[in-house]
């Protein structure tokens, strides 16, 4: 893994199991981390700041906010999201503001908010967690297939516009992760979530589904010099299972 010594990072969505799994990477590669989400409570980390991330002003405060409280802002990995499931007559208006909101909104805020920082700075690196689901579309996710499609394009359009500034931005693109929010979800619907984890596990061609290293590993390598030369990528990150 590449060296982060000193390299200041935000991570949104730092109380989830992605986010958890990226504070500690980043952590025990030197970096120096601001967590944010609605509670970061008991987070080890340089900087807490806790907060929600539909609200408009704290989104385009948040970068600020970092280099107030750790004195600049290096990489941003903008990992909060939401899933929202089934066609679009099942979709209510809470559901389309909330999936909007935290998968779309939040991430341009931030991203407009920090890209003149780290131009300022001489450059950083952005990386943002879309999904396969954003590339390839399944069934009965009409929403957040849409907003993560969203998220991939405003990192391939941002990854061209800012690279002259020394600012690459890229895109981590997982398939099913094993995280609280995915055996939560199923616990909802009705289903054990060891059970349809098991399930699951039988339909990847690696064997298993991602863990939340797996995903964050890949966004280190593209927050890292080692990825000095990617910018505006959407890297899949799947065990070889196509979306279906």
């Amino acid at each position: 893994m590449a060296d982060l010594t000193g390299k200041v990072t935000l991570v949104t969505g730092a109380a989830g199991g992605i986010g958890g799994a990226l504070v500690r990477r980043l952590r025990a590669q030197g970096a120096r981390v601001a967590v944010s989400d609605r509670d970061v409570a008991g987070i080890e980390a340089e900087a807490h700041l806790p907060g929600d991330l539909r609200d408009p002003a704290f989104c385009d405060g948040l970068p600020g906010a970092v280099m107030t409280a750790l004195g600049r802002i290096d990489i941003v990995i903008n990992n909060a999201g939401v899933i929202t499931r089934g066609p679009v007559t099942e979709t209510s208006d809470d559901d389309w503001n909330l999936s909007l909101g935290v998968n779309v909104e939040a991430p341009f805020r931030i991203c407009r908010a920090a890209i003149p920082l780290m131009a300022g700075a001489g450059g950083g690196a952005i990386v943002n967690i879309a999904s396969c689901w954003g590339l390839r579309p399944g069934p009965n996710h009409a929403v957040y297939c849409m907003t993560k499609a969203a998220l991939a394009s405003l990192t391939q359009c941002m990854g061209m516009d800012h690279a002259h500034q020394g600012i690459r931005i890229n895109a981590v693109c997982p398939n099913e992760v094993n995280t609280p929010m995915l055996r939560t979800g199923f616990a909802r619907r009705g289903f054990d979530p060891d059970t349809a984890i098991a399930d699951l596990n039988e339909t990847v061609p690696i064997g298993r589904i991602a863990e939340p290293e797996d995903i964050a590993d890949v966004a280190l390598f593209l927050a890292s010099d080692a990825a000095r030369y990617v910018v505006g990528a959407c890297i899949e990150v799947n065990g070889g299972k196509p979306v279906s």
